[in-house]
């Protein structure tokens, strides 16, 4: 048995987060299904409104209307926790963060750049609202450099202090803070990585007097792989790609059979439209 993943007051029984697969791939069907399973399950922001009739002309809106409802849809199927996905990269990045926010989103993942001012758009709509809102904010990054910048000025700038990480290693899908030479680099590999968020956190934790959660991510497939992390410190894994040929997922049975069906030589590196290396 595994031990269960706490944010906080929040508690998945299952230590696994789901992680956002972007462009209608984790919606509200898979995610509802991961966290009725006991994780975490994610709806991921990048192009949720693009079966919306108003995308090209207003996609800032399509996207805010998208998210909405699929939060909505998700809740409508499960009591579990629920995240959102938003890239620091987005156009539309704080439209969606406050949009998950007033939709009472649990956690809020966010990576693909470092989401600095992620805390001052919680702390805005409380005092706009005159209301708590308890959504989890947890950054992604690479390092414990990364980390220990990030902390620094959510507690400088907003006196908060991230709720937890998600350390992503090479092998992740996504927008990475890696070169293409470092993939396959073993001073890069989340096993080396992950241990010095750890303790980064475990700082933090010393400082605050709470809980700050690290999440290892990239590569994790298997429940040997998920006793791997833990060993290494980490309180829960993040999976994405593991999910994506499941009923429940929210893609296309094509686009889940070309994955089932895909070789070696049909994986590809391409470079991050959004700017990351």
């Amino acid at each position: 048995m595994f031990p269960s993943l706490k944010f906080g007051d929040l508690t998945a029984r299952v230590p696994i987060v789901q992680g956002g697969m972007g462009v209608g791939i984790s919606l509200s069907g898979l995610a509802s299904a991961v966290a009725n399973e006991g994780g975490i399950g994610v709806i991921a922001g990048a192009m949720i409104g693009m079966l919306d009739p108003d995308v090209t002309k207003d996609p800032t809106g399509a996207n805010i209307r998208a998210m909405k409802k699929e939060i909505e849809k998700a809740r409508a199927k499960t009591s579990g926790l629920l995240g959102a996905n938003i890239m620091v990269a987005l156009t539309n990045f704080r439209e969606l963060v406050r949009t998950s926010i007033e939709n009472r989103i649990d956690v809020i993942f966010s990576g693909a750049g470092l989401p600095t001012d992620l805390p001052s758009h919680l702390l805005e709509l409380c005092e706009e609202k005159k209301e708590q809102f308890k959504t989890k904010l947890v950054p992604i990054v690479s390092s414990a450099r990364a980390a220990t910048i990030l902390a620094k000025k959510w507690l400088r700038h907003f006196g908060y202090m991230p709720d937890g990480f998600v350390v992503e290693g090479p092998m992740a899908g996504g927008h990475l803070g890696f070169k293409e030479e470092e993939i396959n680099n073993p001073d890069f590999a989340l096993e080396r990585i992950l241990p010095p968020v750890v303790e980064v956190a475990k700082d933090l934790e010393d400082q605050c007097g709470r809980s700050v959660p690290v999440i290892a991510a990239g590569g994790v497939f298997t429940g040997a792989d998920i006793r791997r992390m833990l060993e290494l410190g980490a309180s829960g894994v993040q999976m994405a790609t593991r999910f994506v040929a499941t009923e429940e997922c929210d893609a296309d049975v094509r686009f889940k059979e070309a994955y089932v069906n895909a070789t070696p030589e049909d994986i590809t590196i391409i470079h991050s439209p959004v700017g990351m290396p």
